[in-house]
C-alpha cells in the first residue's frame, strides 16, 4: 500500500515520521493585488528547503502534509520543487475552505457531485497540469454551525473518498464543530476512520475531546504552539488525558504552521502584535520554525509522564495507519 505525495506515490513502510496539518505557503484570495507586497519566490524556496531540511535531518520527520485549500494559494507545483530539494515527502490535497474565509463564487454554485468530480480527477488524474495528485481530502467548517452550503461540500468531500478510498483531514473553527462533521460524514457513509477531524485541541473541554474520539475518527490536536487559540498547557494536559484513557492511537500532533504567507493576514493585527512578528522577522525567526513541536511541545509531554515511545507512536505509528484505512 502506498499514500500519493506530490513527487509520486509512497510506501506506507516508507513514510516514517509524519506532521499531519502543517502548510507551505497560504495566500488568501485578492492578497495577490496588494501592491505593497512581493513573492520572491526563490527566496521562499530556499527557505521553506531549509526548514524542511532541519525537519528531517535534526527531528527525523519524514513526511510532511500540507493540507492547504485549493483557494488559498494552493501550489502544487511549487510543493513538488520543494518536497523536491529537502527530500521530504510532501502530500497535498484537494478541497476547499470554508464559507466565511473562503468557497469561490463559481464553486459555490455546483452542485454537489460536480464539486465531487473535481476532487475525483485532482486525486486520481492530476491538479491542472502539474501531473501532480492529491493524497488526502480538505474539508473545512466554520462556526457556530455547519452551514448549508458547507454542508454541500461536506458531502462532495464524502462522495470523494467513498470513490478513491483517499482519507478526509478537516479544519473546525473555534473549537467547535466536530461532532456536527462526525455525524455528516456518518450520514454519508464516510467509515469514522477515514476521517481526521482537525484543531479540536481548540476547545479546551476534554468531554469534548472524549464525544469525538468515541465516535471512531482521529483527533487533531494539530495547533500546537498557537498560543492565540488556547495555551499548550492546556493542550499538553487533555492530549495526556486521552492517551491515559486508551485512545493514543486516534491522536495526531501538528502545528498548522506555515513557511509563507502572502501579504497581511486575513484579520487586523494588534500593534503589539504586529511589534513582536517585526522583532521576530529581523531575527530571522518568523514565520515561527516546524521544530516547535520537538523543542517545546515533547517535553512538556515528557513532564507529564508520558514516554517517548508513547509520544513518538502518535508521530510515527498513526499517520501510517490512517492513510492505510486501517481500522481502529
Amino acid at each position: 500500500m502506498s499514500v500519493q505525495t506530490v513527487t509520486g506515490a509512497v510506501a506506507l513502510s516508507d513514510i516514517g515520521r509524519t506532521l499531519m496539518h502543517e502548510h507551505l505557503f497560504i495566500a488568501f484570495a485578492g492578497a495577490e493585488y496588494d501592491s505593497g507586497f512581493h513573492f520572491d519566490r526563490a527566496a521562499f524556496v530556499a527557505e521553506a528547503v531549509k526548514r524542511l531540511t532541519e525537519l528531517r535531518v535534526v527531528h527525523g520527520v519524514r513526511t510532511f502534509v500540507d493540507p492547504c485549500p485549493i483557494e488559498l494559494g494552493r501550489d502544487a507545483g511549487l510543493m513538488k520543487e520543494i518536497a523536491e530539494k529537502s527530500e521530504m515527502n510532501v502530500v497535498c490535497t484537494t478541497g476547499f475552505y470554508f464559507e466565511a474565509m473562503g468557497l469561490p463564487i463559481y464553486w459555490r454554485a455546483r452542485t454537489a457531485e460536480e464539486i465531487a468530480e473535481l476532487y475525483i480527477r485532482e486525486i486520481e488524474k492530476g491538479i491542472g497540469t502539474t501531473g501532480v495528485r492529491a493524497g488526502a481530502i480538505k474539508v473545512a467548517t466554520g462556526e457556530p454551525v455547519i452551514t448549508s452550503l458547507e454542508m454541500k461540500f461536506l458531502e462532495a468531500a464524502s462522495m470523494a473518498q467513498k470513490a478513491t478510498g483517499v482519507p478526509i483531514i478537516t479544519h473546525t473553527q473555534d473549537g467547535v464543530g466536530a461532532p456536527d462533521q462526525i455525524a455528516a460524514f456518518g450520514a454519508n457513509g464516510v467509515a469514522p476512520h477515514k476521517c481526521l477531524i482537525g484543531h479540536c485541541c481548540g476547545n479546551a473541554d476534554p468531554a469534548y475531546h472524549k464525544r469525538v474520539v468515541d465516535s471512531g475518527v482521529y483527533i487533531g490536536f494539530d495547533r500546537i504552539g498557537l498560543h492565540r487559540f488556547m495555551p499548550d498547557e492546556t493542550r499538553a494536559d487533555n492530549l495526556v488525558k486521552l492517551v491515559r484513557g486508551g485512545h493514543r492511537k486516534q491522536i495526531m500532533m501538528s502545528q498548522d504552521r506555515h513557511c509563507g504567507w502572502l501579504g497581511k493576514f486575513a484579520r487586523q493585527v494588534s500593534p503589539a502584535e504586529q511589534a513582536k512578528i517585526d522583532a521576530m522577522r529581523a531575527e530571522g525567526t518568523w514565520p515561527p520554525p516546524y521544530s516547535y513541536l520537538f523543542t517545546d511541545f515533547v517535553p512538556m509531554l515528557r513532564e507529564r509522564g508520558l514516554t517517548d515511545a508513547e509520544i513518538f507512536s502518535i508521530l510515527d505509528e498513526n499517520p501510517r495507519r490512517f492513510f492505510a484505512g486501517e481500522a481502529l
